[in-house]
């Protein structure tokens, strides 16, 4: 055998992702993936619907929504088959959307983010459907617009859900969730996120002559810095601190002996239950108010909409979810809020949402990579969730 290459049981859920892999999917482009879910799900017995969203000032964007029995309770499945670009696709070691195999690790651009999770999440559907339909719904929700603007998928799906009877008791995400092994942690929230553009205005200028010229910048890095210096809280039982980063500054000036017009400053902002966004948007206008004198020009433009916070308590979810965890692993998963936003803020209006998938330690990065042996261990966990979730049926 040579180096590099290795046995490799073949699974359902290899399968699946190989064939979703291999699917260029970067947002918002789909290239067949949802294709292949819908066939998949189809021969399983689901009802399969194919949604088209569009928006102005966004492309268009492909969804699917899927459901199989009826009555409650509800579950559904969400998640997404767009991935991020690949980057420079000759620092990988394998082609990014060839899905091969190396020491065991499927190689491919949404090996874990997240088509991973879907294509265990569809091998664990068709066993646990073997035994019958489930004693209630399941449905399954996947988008093409995740990693991108997120307009035209998730949020219009779930409207659309809702519009045509559809009630969800819970949602499970299959993002990846674990840290360093498969089933260490679970989603059970999010901090909300929320951006700002921070300008400060003044008049151009001849350096040399500065006092025919109003430098904005001077005032601009003073607000700056009581941003950066600004605590806005401790955290809160269930979330880490909120935190708030400078992540641009900008003139757009090219000349080093003319003073800008004007100035700008990106920030991010994550935020816990601590907040809601109007108190929060408050709190940040009067730090920049008070940075500047009376009279000066500096605004605060907020980039919408905001992601909010949510935060899941439902045992009628986490509970079977770490249960079916810890007897497939033998360890009890951590129960965390960290990370980034997801789609988890859209479900969170409708239903107690969790999120668990694979080990996350490899999105979005060059020779991103899933180990096999993972593929195995996540769809039995889905499986035995599924059974757990309606009634305990084995």
């Amino acid at each position: 055998m040579m180096a590099g290459e290795t046995t490799v049981v073949e699974s359902p859920a290899l399968d699946h992702l190989r064939k979703l892999v291999t699917c260029r999917s970067v947002t918002p482009d789909d290239d067949g993936a949802l294709g292949h879910v819908a066939d998949c799900l189809s021969r399983l017995g689901f009802a399969v619907t194919r949604k088209t969203f569009s928006d102005r000032d966004t492309p268009d964007v492909d969804n699917l929504f899927a459901t199989i029995g009826s009555g409650a309770p509800h579950l559904v499945f969400a998640g997404h088959t767009d991935v991020v670009p690949p980057g420079a696709t000759e620092a990988w070691s394998r082609p990014p959307f060839a899905a091969e195999i190396v020491d065991g690790e499927l190689i491919g651009r949404g090996a874990v983010d997240m088509k991973g999770g879907i294509a265990c999440f569809l091998a664990a559907a068709e066993r646990f459907l073997k035994a019958g339909p489930p004693a209630g719904t399941l449905s399954v929700l996947i988008t093409g617009d995740e990693e991108g603007p997120a307009i035209n998928g998730t949020s219009k799906m779930l409207l659309w859900a809702i519009d045509t009877g559809h009630r969800f008791g819970a949602a499970l995400i299959g993002e990846p969730t674990s840290e360093s092994r498969l089933g260490d942690a679970i989603k059970i929230g999010r901090r909300g996120s929320i951006s700002a553009v921070i300008e400060a205005r003044g008049t151009q200028g001849h350096a040399a002559y500065p006092h025919l010229a109003d430098n904005p910048l001077p005032r601009l890095i003073k607000a700056l810095a009581a941003l950066d210096a600004l605590e806005l809280d401790a955290g809160t039982d269930a979330f880490q601190p909120s935190n708030l980063e400078i992540t641009s500054v900008d003139t757009g000036n090219t000349a080093v002996n003319v003073i800008p017009a004007s100035a700008r400053a990106n920030i991010n902002i994550r935020f816990n239950d601590r907040w809601d966004v109007p108190a929060l948007k408050a709190r940040i206008e009067a730090v920049v108010a008070a940075a500047g004198a009376a009279g000066e020009a500096m605004t605060v433009s907020w980039i919408e909409p905001a992601s909010q916070v949510f935060h899941t308590s439902d045992e009628g979810l986490l509970g079977p979810l770490a249960d079916a965890i810890e007897a497939r692993t033998g360890a009890v998963p951590a129960r965390t809020t960290a990370g980034g936003t997801s789609d988890g803020r859209f479900f969170k209006d409708y239903c107690p949402v969790a999120e668990f998938g694979l080990v996350g330690a490899t999105m979005h990065r060059i020779d991103e990579r899933v180990p096999v042996a993972d593929l195995d261990a996540l769809t039995d966990i889905y499986a035995d969730f599924l059974a757990r979730y309606f009634g305990g049926r084995p």
